[in-house]
C-alpha cells in the first residue's frame, strides 16, 4: 500500500502544455506499476498512460498517444505526466494510480491505490 498525491493541475488554454506529478510515500514505490487515469463528470474513467516498475515500458490510451509522456523516478518516488497540445476534451480530474504486479493494465479495477486527483481544465 502506498499513499499517492497528485499535483500540477490547473487552468490552461488549448494548445498549452502542462506537467502533472504524483508523489508516493513508503518504500515500495518501485514495486508498483503506475498509471494515470482521468475522469470527467458523467464520463467513464479513462486510462491515460501507464509505466512499468522500472520505467522501461510505457503504455498510452488512444487520447494520449503522441501528446502525453509518462515517466517515473524511483529514486524520488514520483511519476510524472507531461501533456502537450492540450484540448478542451482533456479537461478532467487526473488520478495517479498504482498496482502491485508487473503488467501495465489499462482498467481502473486493476489498480489498488489511488491519489485524490488533480484537476486539469483546458479552456479558452
Amino acid at each position: 500500500q502506498v499513499q499517492l498525491v497528485e499535483s500540477g493541475g490547473g487552468l490552461v488554454q488549448p494548445g498549452a502544455s502542462l506537467r502533472l506529478s504524483c508523489a508516493s510515500s513508503g518504500d515500495t514505490f518501485s514495486t508498483y506499476v503506475m498509471a494515470w487515469f482521468r475522469q470527467a463528470p458523467g464520463k467513464e474513467r479513462e486510462f491515460v498512460a501507464g509505466i512499468s516498475r522500472r520505467g522501461g515500458r510505457t503504455r498510452y490510451g488512444d487520447s494520449a498517444k503522441g501528446r502525453f509522456t509518462i515517466s517515473r523516478d524511483n529514486a524520488k518516488n514520483t511519476v510524472g505526466l507531461e501533456m502537450s497540445s492540450l484540448k478542451p476534451e482533456d479537461t478532467a480530474l487526473y488520478y495517479c494510480a498504482g498496482r502491485t504486479g508487473d503488467v501495465v493494465k489499462t482498467t481502473g479495477p486493476e489498480y489498488s491505490d489511488w491519489g485524490q486527483g488533480t484537476q486539469v481544465t483546458v479552456s479558452a
